[in-house]
């Protein structure tokens, strides 16, 4: 076994690096250092720890089985490290790199107020933003893949804690020419009876509306499953389908499309920040979820 003293922590902090970006280029440039020195980190890190770490496929670098098992112990290690150090700080003047998962409903929420913050206070910073499904985020979160992932989280493992941003509500959309006539309002009986579009990334699943109705063994008819959100009221006109949908994700209402109120009660929308347990005392993230907040609360004043 190695003796502390004569490892290099540094070299640490270039594995975590690699099995981040499982690429040589762009783990250099997280780390501010040249593709050389990190080629020779790595051979050290091969050396040290005797095993392969990474084998090339295409362009990607494939961790070995060794490399995957080191990843979270590595990234919980080098949390509490930098904890130890900057207790309570963080630099938004210094080059920092987040990553961070979403989908097409929270990005539209956060990330044109966030960027706009972020390009005033802290330049330097930089964002890599992916969508995923919300069980994918989660892992990613778990992982160590991503840093923070913000959405709408009601059942969260022991491995990740939450931090609430702001609660949305549920408006029902529909062109109202396109209705069962004569039409009166969207009214419970006409809710039962439309059909319904549901947003869901990956085919069909249950949607915090769904659940919530078969909790009162009730089900609502879905006549289309979309993967975007963004798309979602552009295929509502000249249909009777109904669009059940966050009330902040329209900031535009098409012409001739209605907002309606629910007719039954709906639960309210937690859109919340997630992080891994482990990360609970790392300033950097402290930091990112106090502006996300900060971003959210000024649109909560302006409604």
């Amino acid at each position: 076994m190695n003796n502390l003293r004569s490892v290099d922590l540094n070299l640490l902090v270039v594995l975590d690096a690699l099995l981040a970006e499982r690429h040589l280029s762009r783990a250099a440039e997280r780390l501010n250092m040249s593709q050389p020195a990190v080629s020779h980190a790595l051979a050290r890190l091969r050396h040290l720890l005797d095993d392969p770490l990474f084998h090339r496929r295409r362009r990607e670098m494939v961790p070995t089985l060794r490399a995957l098992e080191l990843a979270v112990p590595l990234a919980e290690a080098l949390s509490q490290i930098r904890t130890v150090l900057t207790p309570g700080a963080f630099d938004p003047a210094a080059r920092h790199v987040f990553r961070l998962a979403m989908s097409d409903y929270g990005a539209a929420l956060l990330l044109p107020g966030l960027m706009r913050l972020l390009r005033h206070e802290a330049p330097g910073i930089d964002l890599i933003v992916t969508q995923r499904s919300r069980e994918g985020m989660v892992g990613a979160v778990i992982d160590g893949e991503v840093d923070l992932a913000f959405g709408v989280f009601p059942d969260l493992p022991a491995r990740c804690e939450s931090q609430g941003l702001l609660e949305d509500r549920y408006v029902c959309l529909l062109d109202p020419a396109a209705q069962p006539q004569p039409w009166q309002g969207l009214t419970e009986r006409a809710y039962w009876a439309a059909p319904h579009v549901l947003v869901a990334v990956h085919g069909e699943a249950a949607t915090e509306i769904d659940l919530h109705l078969r909790a009162r063994r009730k089900t609502r008819r879905i006549g289309l499953v979309l993967p975007h959100w963004n798309v979602a009221p552009q295929v509502i006109a000249g249909t009777d389908l109904i669009l059940t949908i966050a009330r902040r994700s329209l900031d535009r209402v098409p012409p001739g499309l209605q907002v309606a109120e629910p007719p039954l009660d709906l639960p309210p929308i937690p859109f919340a920040a997630i992080h891994a347990s482990r990360r609970r005392g790392d300033p950097a993230l402290r930091w990112l979820e106090d502006r996300a907040r900060q971003v959210l609360s000024g649109q909560a004043e302006g409604k």
